[in-house]
């Protein structure tokens, strides 16, 4: 039997900018012309998120969220260095960079010889000319594509990008476990996840469309649900188990997105439904998780939990426990974000 390590960490893209950028989304959504009069200064905010935001808009929170994330970030290197997998597979979310108007597929395995990506402008490493080039793991990811098929699930599979190098969901999963540049090696395998569902390309993948209405016509067709996910991320850890492969298996998210929650007018994440799935998650209660709804998950601004669905259907098959669970929560931040360590019993 193969050893499988699970993992969970957040891909939070301002983590990567300064601290006096860290809460550019928040100001983003505080432009909507639609915002209630009395939420448009931090004086009709809750109590909470006033403090957050302090005197500085939040520049000193940042530093926090910071330590807080970078924390959790060199834990979950420290115990994939412990693992030394022979690669990587990464659930992350495809926002609009690989899954545009020429195909949608619930998800995509990424069977790439090798990768290559720079780091992003202005990131807080002071880097300008950084290239970071990886090994793919093409034999693995074309035997689990055929053995999902073989299962029932029909798999989608590039051997090449079509629009985008490789999503954020999984360059700054890679950037943000090499945090201080000790480099990082390890062959990775790319599970792309249609996440966004119905606003993957009527949205873009991204931030609400403030200047024009978008109505039901405007949407796409949904995400693959949460029960799917749950089922294709247990059906591959059987896969993987019964294969030669020491495999670390990674979901790369935040949680719910303050910018995808509009019953929040778009400023707040939905922090009570989240610390319920984390408790689910952290109690191994795989019916909460396998039940639940796609509609919950629009609602509650959690699209890019499937890519948790898929880990906790893993975890579910391998009957595996978290050794170590995180929740670092934020009113200004944007999302809640989570971490989770799972080595193999």
């Amino acid at each position: 039997m193969a050893e499988i390590l699970a993992l969970g960490i957040s891909h939070y893209p301002p983590l990567h900018s300064h601290d006096d950028r860290m809460s550019w989304i928040l100001k983003k959504m505080l432009q909507n012309p639609k915002l209630p009069q009395e939420l448009r200064t931090p004086a009709g905010w809750p109590e909470a998120m006033r403090i957050e935001w302090g005197n500085d808009e939040g520049v000193a929170s940042a530093a926090r969220h910071r330590a807080a994330l970078v924390a959790w970030m060199d834990k979950t290197r420290a115990a994939l260095d412990a693992f030394k997998p022979d690669f990587v597979l990464i659930w992350g979310d495809d926002q609009y960079e690989n899954f545009k108007e020429d195909v949608v597929p619930p998800y995509c395995i990424s069977a790439y010889e090798s990768f290559k990506f720079a780091s992003p402008p202005g990131n807080v490493w002071g880097e300008t000319n950084k290239t970071y080039e990886l090994p793919g793991h093409r034999a693995a990811a074309k035997m689990l594509a055929s053995r999902l098929i073989e299962e029932g699930f029909d798999t989608a599979y590039a051997y090449k990008p079509l629009h985008n190098p490789l999503g954020h969901a999984f360059t700054n999963a890679i950037m943000y476990l090499d945090y201080h540049r000790k480099g990082f090696g390890y062959p990775i395998v790319p599970f792309a996840i249609n996440c966004y569902g119905r606003r993957v390309l009527a949205q873009k993948g991204g931030l609400p469309v403030f200047d024009r209405v978008i109505d039901d016509a405007d949407l796409d067709p949904p995400a693959p649900t949460p029960r799917r996910l749950f089922d294709m991320g247990a059906a591959t850890a059987r896969v993987l188990a019964e294969s030669p492969y020491r495999v670390a298996l990674l979901a790369s998210s935040g949680w719910s997105h303050a910018f995808l929650t509009a019953k929040n007018h778009f400023l707040w994440p939905d922090t009570p439904s989240d610390r319920r799935m984390y408790e689910a998650l952290r109690d191994c209660d795989w019916q909460t998780w396998r039940g639940y709804s796609g509609a919950a998950v629009e609602d509650c601004g959690q699209q890019e939990i499937l890519n948790w669905a898929c880990l906790a259907g893993a975890m579910s098959e391998l009957k595996r426990k978290p050794q170590e669970t995180g929740f670092v929560d934020t009113w200004i931040f944007n999302s809640s974000k989570v971490f989770l360590i799972a080595p193999p019993n």
